[in-house]
């Protein structure tokens, strides 16, 4: 298996060094602390895989603020201890019982492609994802129940109001936990939804006082 393992592309090299003469050179203290002290993030952020969305530069954030835990389409599933293997939950469950996170931000995007494959599915028109060997369809089979609530919209709004439907769902699913659930209940803890306009630059948070999504 090892011989398939290559020495890392040049241009990452480079960059690493690049990084570690200046950043690192300038931040050096900070860093060093950091190490010792441990990490003390404020937030926990789940977003999602895609490359376009960079969290830390979307809030200015420094190396230790916050808790990231990035998968396909910015899913949570439901709480579910079956003694397999769940890195979401994991994820979830170190953030609030061993960091003592103050906020679990949940960051959806536009042009999701994980979202489009759950579309695409509920539609009929992706049978690849169907199948019990598509890692991508069954972890999309979280938002199966999101796609019927929107389905009924015109079909140019169905996307953006289904990557909604992701991060709703996902809040929906962090309160099946019964630790998150103590949590919020206690006030240690609060839930946030976010989406953003990757193309735009744009920010919306769910306000539940008036059921969507509105400009930050």
């Amino acid at each position: 298996m090892t011989t398939h393992i290559r020495p890392l592309p040049t241009y990452l090299v480079q960059r690493f060094h690049g990084w570690r003469a200046t950043t690192y050179q300038d931040n050096r203290a900070w860093y060093r602390r950091l190490a010792e002290s441990g990490q003390h993030p404020r937030a926990m952020v789940i977003s999602c895989c895609d490359s376009r969305v960079h969290v830390t530069s979307i809030f200015g954030a420094d190396e230790g603020e916050f808790f990231i835990h990035r998968n396909v389409a910015n899913l949570v599933p439901p709480y579910n201890p079956d003694g397999e293997y769940h890195g979401t939950s994991a994820a979830v469950e170190y953030a609030v019982t061993g960091l003592g996170v103050a906020h679990i931000v949940v960051l959806g995007h536009s042009n999701c492609g994980g979202v489009k494959g759950c579309h695409d599915m509920c539609r009929g028109h992706a049978p690849h994802l169907e199948e019990k060997t598509s890692f991508v369809g069954r972890w999309m089979d979280i938002l199966r129940p999101g796609f019927q609530k929107v389905s009924n919209l015109p079909d140019d709004q169905i996307l953006p109001a289904l990557e909604k439907q992701a991060v709703l769902t996902s809040l929906e699913n962090l309160l099946t936990f019964p630790f998150v659930k103590t949590a919020v209940e206690d006030d240690r803890l609060t839930l946030h939804g976010l989406w953003t306009d990757t193309g735009e630059g744009g920010l919306e948070s769910y306000d539940p006082t008036r059921g969507g999504f509105f400009p930050v």
